[in-house]
């Protein structure tokens, strides 16, 4: 058999393998339940439309908001296009400097979903490493995580966030305080949402310390922290995905919190909770666009993603099936 063959062969094999792993994914209960829910392919479409359009902002944004350079005061102040003294070169108004609203809210987006995933990530990280470490190996370990967990949750997660961002700024230097402004803010919210992660994961070591499979790893020697990783981490991860989609939302908005209350991202990198934050001083004096199209931009974000974690949550849950 020739060499030509043999590729031929196994190109057509893996034609034949991918075609397979498509149907197979098409006739999947997870991709049946999206298809039912009309709900949930909406949401799914708006989250792809503004996530899509804040990574490609600097491409498909009609102006750069973050270069002060380009900004000009005669331009401030324009309403939206269908207004009568409205612009078609500023479909959505310009903000008291001159910004085109449109470009602002496109890069606000990204910084706003940077953030967010960002600390979501972290505090996925961090949450899933404790909860691991004190339903695994349980005594004086778990006590101490738990009870701090605990306590962590007799708060609201935004006064946590205050307090963290709070003092992490008093102890920088002040010619860092700007340029670490949004690591602050990552770290700050992800200390915030761990605790919903490091009490899932515990709950479910609890559950897979005591099996068969892990007894057996244990008795033939191997490390515990192998046994953690290779064994049980991957039979707990199923409901860190769906509280990971869930905080999503609501760390874009704790973001969005923070920035409005002036301690979020600095102003020279506008997000969308900066933005409602400077449209609100104007709000009452009849430029309602400044305010009006970030806020509405930031509801439907967060409501599209909070929609997409409750479908992950049931489709992912056997006793809804």
């Amino acid at each position: 058999m020739s060499v030509d063959s043999v590729a031929a062969g196994a190109s057509g094999k893996e034609a034949v393998r991918r075609p397979a792993s498509k149907r197979r994914w098409r006739d999947s209960d997870l991709w049946w339940s999206f298809t039912r829910s009309k709900l949930t392919v909406v949401s799914a479409v708006v989250t792809a439309v503004i996530v899509v359009s804040a990574l490609l902002a600097p491409v498909i944004a009609p102006y750069d908001p973050t270069d002060l350079s380009s900004l000009s005061l005669l331009d401030a102040m324009i309403p939206p296009a269908w207004e009568a003294d409205g612009s078609w070169s500023h479909p959505f108004g310009t903000d008291d400097q001159g910004r085109d609203m449109l470009s602002a809210i496109l890069y606000g987006a990204r910084i706003s979903l940077v953030v967010g995933a960002a600390s979501v990530v972290l505090a996925m990280l961090l949450g899933v490493a404790l909860g691991l470490v004190a339903g695994y190996f349980g005594g004086w370990l778990d006590t101490v995580i738990m009870r701090l967990a605990d306590v962590q949750l007799s708060f609201p997660a935004i006064l946590i966030a205050l307090l963290i961002d709070g003092v992490a700024k008093t102890a920088l230097p002040r010619d860092l305080q700007s340029s670490a402004a949004i690591a602050v803010v990552i770290g700050a919210i992800a200390l915030s949402y761990w605790v919903h992660f490091a009490r899932t994961v515990r709950g479910s070591t609890l559950v897979e310390r005591g099996k068969e499979y892990v007894q057996a790893a244990y008795v033939t020697g191997v490390h515990p922290l192998a046994i953690m990783l290779r064994h049980v981490l991957p039979n707990v991860l199923g409901p860190v995905l769906v509280i990971a989609t869930i905080n999503l939302a609501q760390a874009i908005l704790t973001e969005a919190t923070l920035s409005f209350l002036g301690l979020g991202v600095p102003a020279t990198q506008p997000s969308l909770g900066t933005l409602i934050r400077i449209g609100n001083n104007f709000l009452f004096s009849g430029e309602w666009w400044i305010a009006m199209f970030p806020g509405a931009t930031l509801a439907l974000l967060a409501l599209a993603v909070n929609l997409l974690g409750d479908w992950l949550r049931d489709a992912l849950n056997p006793k809804l099936r």
